[in-house]
Formats: structure tokens, sequence, C-alpha cells
């Protein structure tokens, strides 16, 4: 039997560090450059959604009196904040409808608590474009990273991996901004890990966008920290009591630093189509098609006897909630979902809202769906079909759902959920400005402009209400 692995020989803090330290721009492959424009166009997109949810304003009011000076922009918003607290509160924008990226092996949403950080440090000093990507790149590494070697144990047992992994994304990121030593790096993950908190429970209520917007907040705090010589663990990570061994079971050490720089975690993260749990993407993509065509174009709840459902079990264990209470409910609720894309025909945020909750006819047509598990579909598969009031059915099936790995979002597509997104927000900015600026974003001179075209302008009436 061979002998354990000594602490030494399972070092990942500071070889993490180093990495980060030492990165540069012209080393990053173009493939992975246009990935992170792409989390950008998605990160506006979902922060100018949120701007105007009523988390947003309470959290705002609540925040408010401690705004210690209007530097940085509060996306979507008129009013401006600390750098701190417009960090917090620009993730959870970004994060409060769940319609962020996702870090498939994860469910890591990682741009959010590390762009909120990133931009509200740009607007206190000059920032090139290349810099904020390289930056946001490498905190999307560090906490995708950390979150492979606790996964699947660590959501599983509750923990909000989002907000538990994405401190250690905005502290990199901004520490590398900062232009922070190897070994300050290392202590600004051990401030990191000490702040480290979010919780599953939190799920469907306001309170889970705390933890997320302490994520960014925390972790850009834990950057500037270290900037000032405030030390920390050497081994944070994986010292005896570090994060990896208190907050995961059997954690895999290696997963932190193998082949770093020659794979990209932002590689395997995905943009959702739909504003809803992941599971729900190919019943939407097939109930949309099925509502396409021209048996259903005229069709209501009382021409549908049953809608079944066959997909993967996880399809059924996430989504089986026939009595949801309001909009944050309705998007784990395949009873809401799949009747408001067939009697719709959309799948926006105004499907999921509290208004569309409320709709008797969605409600009686979700009682009249059914699953079936079947182990050999792939969790972006699934097949719906319809049993047709007065005879016949109708099918649909999605071998691969719009949003997956092997299915991207195009750019074009991003862009028109950045547009659609922007509407719904009402904060009354231009989003093809922003768009052209996102695209451009590696050859300004100024990063913080981008997210000053991201703020609601003075014309249209201030603060959100």
């Amino acid at each position: 039997m061979e002998p354990p692995l000594s602490l030494e020989s399972l070092s990942v803090s500071m070889p993490l560090a180093d990495f980060v330290a030492q990165a540069c721009w012209d080393e990053v492959p173009e493939n992975v450059r246009h990935e992170a424009k792409r989390a950008l166009i998605n990160y506006f997109a979902v922060a100018l959604a949120g701007a105007t949810d009523p988390t947003l304003d309470k959290a705002v009011l609540v925040y408010q009196p401690f705004f210690n000076s209007g530097q940085a922009t509060l996306i979507g918003r008129g009013e401006r904040a600390d750098i701190l607290n417009a960090a917090a509160l620009n993730a959870m924008g970004a994060n409060v409808y769940d319609y962020d990226d996702t870090h498939i092996p994860t469910i890591i949403h990682p741009t959010a608590p590390v762009a909120a950080a990133l931009f509200a440090f740009s607007e206190t000093r000059p920032v090139k474009g290349a810099d904020l990507l390289l930056a946001l790149l490498l905190g999307i590494e560090a906490e995708c990273r950390i979150g492979n070697a606790i996964s699947p144990f660590h959501y599983g047992r509750g923990w909000h991996i989002t907000s538990t992994c994405g401190v250690f994304g905005a502290a990199m990121a901004v520490g590398k901004l900062l232009a922070l030593t190897s070994e300050q790096l290392c202590w600004a993950l051990g401030s990191a890990a000490c702040q480290a908190g979010g919780l599953v429970e939190g799920l469907g209520t306001m309170a889970k966008s705390v933890s997320v917007g302490n994520a960014a907040r925390n972790g850009m705090l834990s950057a500037l920290l270290a900037r000032n010589n405030f030390d920390g663990p050497s081994q944070p990570l994986e010292g005896k009591y570090g994060f990896l061994r208190v907050f995961g079971d059997q954690p895999d050490f290696t997963a932190v630093t193998a082949h770093l720089g020659a794979t990209w975690e932002i590689s395997n993260t995905a943009y959702k189509p739909y504003p809803c749990g992941v599971v729900l993407n190919p019943v939407l993509d097939a109930c949309l098609a099925l509502a396409a065509r021209p048996e259903m174009r005229h069709a209501g709840a009382s021409d549908i006897d049953l809608i079944e459902l066959t997909g993967h079990p996880l399809l059924r264990q996430r989504t089986d909630r026939p009595h949801a209470r309001n909009g944050r409910e309705s998007q784990v609720s395949a009873q809401h979902a799949a009747p408001v894309a067939l009697l719709r025909r959309r799948a926006g945020l105004e499907e999921f809202s509290d208004e569309a909750v409320r709709d008797p006819q969605l409600r009686a047509l979700g009682q009249r769906l059914r699953f079936r598990d079947d182990d050999s579909y792939a969790i972006d598969a699934a097949t719906v079909r319809l049993t047709l009031r007065g005879g016949g059915s109708l099918e649909e099936h999605v071998d691969i759902a719009r949003g997956a790995l092997k299915r991207p979002l195009t750019d074009a597509e991003l862009e028109s959920k950045l547009r659609d997104l922007c509407r719904y927000g009402r904060s009354g900015c231009d989003p093809d400005r922003l768009i052209a600026g996102i695209w451009d974003i590696e050859h300004a001179d100024d990063a913080a402009s981008l997210v000053r075209l991201a703020a609601r302008p003075a014309s249209s009436g201030g603060a959100a209400s």
C-alpha cells in the first residue's frame, strides 16, 4: 500500500496564486478570450434585468445609508455607491433570477461575483480592457477549479456553491488588477476562505442574494487587505482545517492545479436560453416547437388532455412542483414551464413572473402533466407528448437542448438576450452601445466606460422604483 500523501505534497494554494500572479494576456488562446466577452454579454443582460427586481430595491434601501462615496455604478439604476457595496449589489442583481451563466461540472454561476467586483474596482483607477478580461478569466478559473475539487458533495450537502466559491474568484480577479505577489494572493485566498458562506436553503428567497453579494464584496475586500500585507494561512485551501477539507468530503486537490493554463474552465460554462432550472431547457425547447405547429395555432388549455414528459430522473426530482406560489418557484416547476410555453408560446422572464403563476388556465393545465423517468436520457434531452382532447397526439423530442455545452447559444442569441433583458429591466440604457463596447473591450483604455453605459440615464428618472 502506498503511503498517504503529506500536506506538503498536496500544496495547491501557492501554485494557484503563482498561476494568477504570472498569467499574461498574450498566453490566453483566442477562443478563451472570445468566451470571456460572451460571459460579459450575458452578465450585463442578467444584471440589467435584475436591477429593478424588488430584491434589489429592498437591498439598496438598506445598504444606501452606508454608501461612503459615489465612486461606482449600480447597473440599471441611478444610484451610485462605494465600490464594496456596488460590487455586492451588482452581483445580487446579476444572480437574482438565476438566469446567469452556469459552470456545468459544479453548477457555479461564475461571472456574477467576479465581474461585479472587477467593474466596481475599475471605477477607482484606469484599467485597460484586456487587463480586466484577463482578471475575469483568472477569477472564473480559480472559483471553478476550487468548486471542482469539492463537487458534487459540497452542493449536495447544502452549500450554495456560487457564493462559497465565488468569493475566491473575486479575490483572485481583483488581486490580479492590484498586481499582488504570489504570497499576497495566497493571503487573499485565506481571507476569502474565512468569509465563504451561503446555503441552498435560501434558494427561491431574497436571502440567497445576500451571500452572492457577499462573495463579490468580500472577495474584493480580501484582495484589498492583502495589498496592505494583511496576512493569512500558508495553506488556506488544502490545510488541515482549510477550505477544501472543511467544506468538502474527500476533496480532489489535483482539480485545483492540474493543467493550469492549458485548459480553461470558462470553456465548461453554458448560458441559459430560459430563466429556469437547466433540466427544463429541453422541455421548453420541445414545448415551443409543439406550440409552433399548425395544429396548435389556436389551442387553449381545454384542448390538451395530458402533457407527458419523458426525461432523465433528475427532471422529475428537480421540477415536480405542481403548486408554485410565485415566479421564483415557477422557475423550477415543470407544471408551470410546460403549460406557459405551450399556451403563451414564449419562455422569458414575463412567463416566469408572479402574474403568470396566478393564471388559472396555466394552473389547470399544469395539473394534467405527468412524468416518465428514463435513465437512458441525458440531462439535456427530453420528449414531450401531448394527448389532445377529441383524439390524436403530438410529440416532440429534443436530443440536445439549446444552451447546452454541445449546443451553445450563438453570439447573436446572446446579443438578443441582452436586448430583451435590458427592455425587461426598464433601465433606459442603450443595449446596442453596450454590446458594441463589450465586443471591443479588449482594446479599451478604460474598462469602466463599459459599466457606465449600463447605468440608468439621468433623463430616465434616476433611481429604480
